[in-house]
């Protein structure tokens, strides 16, 4: 599909509020078939998520250090882990080191997760994932691991506000970006 009418058709999706504040943009070189287009999501006329680039005005995760000791990251501990870690140590640990174990865990999971979400999304190509996120339902986009699914899936206007309040949990676990959109899609409420 040609950039112009995908871009049309992307923002004609957009949730009302966020029209004229959200745009996709894509730059090419025509004469330049060695060199690959950029593809941008600009917020305000800041260009927000650069696909080609890790100079974002979003912060890009580089170690599991970082996950760490970042304090908005908020890892949520259910009894099953906690369990899960309870029977590995043979009941060896201390019941408040349980928890610790299981965020540690957690978080190693989670780095694991940003970091190959990272990697796909710098090597993405927008219009496969757009092109993808089309011809799927809603629900799928939302649920799936793809960074580029999912903020397409929050700013879209079939996404009412139900569920955008009833996803707080869930975004807890997602990419900082992912989380930056429903911020900004929970801003328009």
């Amino acid at each position: 599909m040609v950039w112009s009418k995908l871009k049309q058709i992307l923002e004609s999706f957009l949730c009302p509020a966020l029209v004229g504040r959200v745009e996709y943009r894509s730059t090419s070189y025509r004469y330049l078939p060695d060199k690959a287009g950029h593809c941008y999501i600009a917020v305000d006329n800041k260009n927000v998520l650069n696909m080609s680039d890790i100079t974002t005005l979003i912060r890009w995760y580089q170690t599991e250090q970082e996950i760490r000791n970042d304090p908005h990251i908020q890892i949520p501990i259910n009894n099953e882990e906690m369990e899960a870690v309870r029977t590995d140590t043979k009941g060896m640990v201390p019941e408040e080191r349980l928890k610790v174990i299981a965020r540690s865990r957690k978080i190693s999971e989670l780095a694991k997760v940003i970091l190959s979400a990272q990697l796909a999304l710098s090597k993405s190509d927008f219009t496969v994932v757009a092109n993808t996120f089309l011809s799927t339902s809603i629900e799928e986009s939302l649920e799936s691991n793809d960074i580029l699914l999912n903020i397409l899936a929050l700013v879209d206007r079939r996404v009412g506000k139900k569920r955008i309040l009833n996803m707080t949990e869930n975004m807890k676990l997602k990419h900082p970006v992912v989380q930056y959109f429903y911020d900004l899609r929970l801003s328009t409420l």
